[in-house]
């Protein structure tokens, strides 16, 4: 029940609406939800190394907002003055706290988004639509793995023969770098065009061209749908009675919090969450299986 085991669509409609509601949303609580819950979950699918990149993502968010704040003056609460005479408000700097904050989630949930859709769920989706556009998106997106791993394998090659990233003097060292970067290059332009070949040998340029595929609507995709549409509709009537936008000029102005507006937030929450949560509920079923198949055998083997 991982969210990648499901249909391709429905996992385009979702990361779609997400990303949406995350570029559109400034209301703070619903912008709390999206950035955390996009934290979440890139921690779930990343680990370690999302935990250290999102991390990252806060002091730059908290440094675009002193930056914004700097160079916009609406507002009417002065909090200081800059070192060039420009009052800082309050408004402009909580408001470039808040895009900071949504570009922030915004690049979390790419980072889901490059994990999750593989190069066959690309091609699958917009194969039909523009082939080429599709295919090309696949190809950048199998190549930056490849070009990490790619660069790795240089260094150490490198280093083997005395030119490697802390070997010899600051030339020899900036020297042996742009050697380095010559290898990737080279690489790199013999892949594409061996690529290029390879996948006009398999017609991919041609019109009409069907391609095989793995993926079936089946009835769990269709219920999934259900659930999701759903939660729009309830994010949809949110919006239009105003629930996920705040005011930031010339007054800070958010809407009131009723019981409604709760419910709106519950059930945001609830759609950010379901990916992480389908994943938590599969491996939570898989541990249980795996433990009573081990207490079968177990009671089995005292048996005989």
């Amino acid at each position: 029940m991982r969210f990648d085991s499901y249909h391709p669509g429905v996992n385009l409609l979702f990361f779609a609406a997400v990303l949406l509601f995350a570029f559109t949303f400034n209301q703070p609580v619903f912008l709390f939800l999206s950035w955390t819950c996009a934290f979440a979950y890139s921690v779930k699918l990343r680990g370690r190394r999302a935990l250290l990149f999102n991390l990252c993502l806060v002091p730059c968010a908290v440094l675009f907002a002193l930056f914004y704040a700097s160079y916009n003056h609406f507002g009417v609460t002065g909090l200081a003055v800059n070192w060039i005479g420009n009052e800082i408000t309050a408004e402009s700097l909580l408001y470039g706290l808040a895009l900071g904050a949504m570009a922030s989630a915004v690049m979390m949930w790419f980072s889901c988004i490059h994990v999750l859709f593989s190069t066959d769920r690309i091609v699958y989706l917009f194969g039909r639509i523009a082939s080429k556009g599709s295919l090309l998106l696949s190809i950048l997106l199998r190549t930056v793995p490849r070009v990490s791993a790619k660069a790795k394998q240089i260094a150490a090659a490198q280093q083997c023969i005395g030119r490697g990233p802390g070997q010899g003097n600051f030339l020899r060292r900036c020297a042996n770098a742009c050697r380095r970067v010559s290898i990737l290059i080279t690489w790199l332009l013999e892949n594409a065009v061996q690529t290029a070949d390879s996948m006009r040998s398999r017609g991919c340029t041609l019109k009409k061209r069907s391609a095989y595929s793995i993926y079936r609507f089946d009835g769990r995709d269709r219920a999934l749908v259900l659930l999701l549409c759903v939660l729009l509709t309830a994010i949809g009537a949110a919006a239009a009675f105003s629930q996920t936008f705040a005011q930031y000029d010339p007054i800070i102005q958010f809407p009131r919090m009723t019981a409604a507006s709760w419910f709106f937030c519950g059930a945001y929450a609830f759609f950010c969450l379901l990916p992480m949560l389908l994943q938590c509920l599969q491996e939570w079923s898989f541990d249980r299986q795996r433990k009573r198949a081990d207490f079968s055998n177990s009671h089995s083997g005292k048996q005989s």
